[in-house]
């Protein structure tokens, strides 16, 4: 997208693609960084490419299975659901009965939380305050807002949780304080903001901290954030600018007004110029036709995503599971003929490593040759308690991902595009 508003001369600028300046970030004073580079490390098993410092979710089974030294042993698993967001879906419910140790942080039994040994369940979303530090960021317009804890929690705060589990890896043991942890953590981020903004350079952390206001760790980092951030008090050197307790103050948030351009300055590449087709990139679009071709006319399934769900994490809500059934595989008028079935008929949809039966809907919302199943689903697993979504199943789509199917370059699953047959389930 952002290619196509380049050459339309429309990227960062009204009507094209922008950037959101949201109240939390900073850019720096001249473009440019580290930028995007891959392959420093390489996973053990496969020797895949390490991108942003993480290897490819889909290697995941492998690094648990495959024996010898470096073998993934425990984990901790923070509110995800990686048995049914990764491929091959059987192959990693294998991994996870092998680890010696799992924790989950999570407030549901779920299929992946299941195989923990540990389920710490953190405050609901009513307990704890909320500022959204992803969404501002590609928001269409400069927002910033703040939703304070309807209820105490009558347990251990999620960044507490975070901490003790740091300091138990770190080697400190269970009963070391998370204070200590918190303390790093803000002390780190004024740090790392000292660097960005030239009115914080001359003063010490140790002032910077004394300043800083919240009720709980997460929003002192929060008020760091907001102070050192674009619209921020730069801690009092502005006197009129943005700190937490202003935010509070508005309980309906605050507009800062629309999207304004913000090229080159976002640009943290090395030269600090728009990298339009990296190293690596060119090579790999030459291999994109062969592939598809390869694929012998066969039909390709596609995702989708609903209105009510995210993921796999609504489902277990009647009130937005209630309804027409949405675990379908949406088919072409002309391909439910080909293939003689009909709506509300069971389709056998199989891959190279898997198969599932689950109801079609027949639509022209899918082009000839494509089916479409949504993702997050296939809530029949034993020893969950999901009751819920257990009445409202589906099938899971990620039983017929292979986790070879890799993007070469980000390390990303290819969870689209998967060819599969598609054939009436016996009666």
């Amino acid at each position: 997208v952002d290619i196509c508003n380049l050459l339309a001369g429309s990227l960062d600028r009204p009507g094209g693609a922008m950037f959101a300046s949201a109240a939390h970030g900073n850019d720096r004073s001249t473009p440019g960084g580290r930028g995007f580079s891959i392959g420093r490390h390489h996973s053990r098993v496969h020797g895949y490419p390490e991108v942003r410092r993480e290897f490819p979710a889909a290697t995941l089974p492998d690094e648990i299975l495959e024996p010898g030294e470096g073998r993934l042993r425990a984990m901790i698993v923070i509110g995800g659901n990686p048995a049914r967001s990764l491929p091959d879906t059987t192959r990693m419910e294998e991994a996870f009965e092998a680890l010696d140790f799992m924790v989950s942080v999570d407030i549901f039994l779920n299929e992946t939380s299941r195989f923990a040994d540990v389920i710490l369940p953190p405050p609901s979303s009513l307990e704890r305050s909320h500022y959204d530090l992803a969404l501002y960021n590609v928001a269409i317009r400069n927002v910033a807002n703040y939703s304070p804890a309807i209820f105490e929690a009558d347990g251990p705060h999620e960044e507490d949780i975070f901490a003790k589990l740091a300091l138990i890896v770190a080697g400190q043991g269970a009963d070391a304080d998370v204070e200590i942890m918190h303390d790093l953590t803000l002390d780190a981020v004024l740090s790392s903001r000292q660097k960005l903004v030239p009115a914080l350079s001359d003063r010490s952390i140790d002032e910077l901290r004394a300043m800083v206001t919240g009720d709980t760790p997460a929003d002192r980092v929060l008020d760091a954030m907001l102070r050192a951030g674009r619209y921020g008090d730069r801690f009092g050197a502005e006197p009129d600018g943005l700190t937490l307790e202003k935010l509070k103050d508005h309980p309906h948030g605050i507009d800062f007004g629309p999207m304004r351009p913000r090229l080159p300055h976002a640009l943290k590449t090395v030269d600090g110029k728009l990298a339009v087709l990296p190293v690596g990139f060119a090579e790999r679009l030459a291999d994109i036709a062969s592939e598809r071709s390869a694929m012998n006319g066969a039909p390709v399934l596609i995702g989708r995503r609903d209105v009510r769900s995210n993921n796999s994490w609504l489902h277990n809500v009647k009130g937005l599971v209630k309804g027409k059934d949405r675990c379908t595989l949406w088919v072409n008028p002309l391909d439910a003929a080909e293939w003689a079935l009909a709506d509300g008929d069971a389709a056998l949809v199989a891959s190279a490593v898997g198969e599932v039966e689950v109801p079609v809907e027949v639509t022209d919302r899918t082009m000839v040759g494509v089916v479409s199943l949504p993702h997050g689903w296939g809530h029949n697993a034993l020893g969950t308690q999901l009751s819920v979504a257990r009445e409202h199943a589906g099938v899971n789509m990620n039983v017929l991902v292979p986790p070879t199917r890799l993007d070469p370059l980000s390390g990303n699953a290819t969870l689209t595009g998967i060819p599969v047959t598609v054939t009436a389930a016996v009666k």
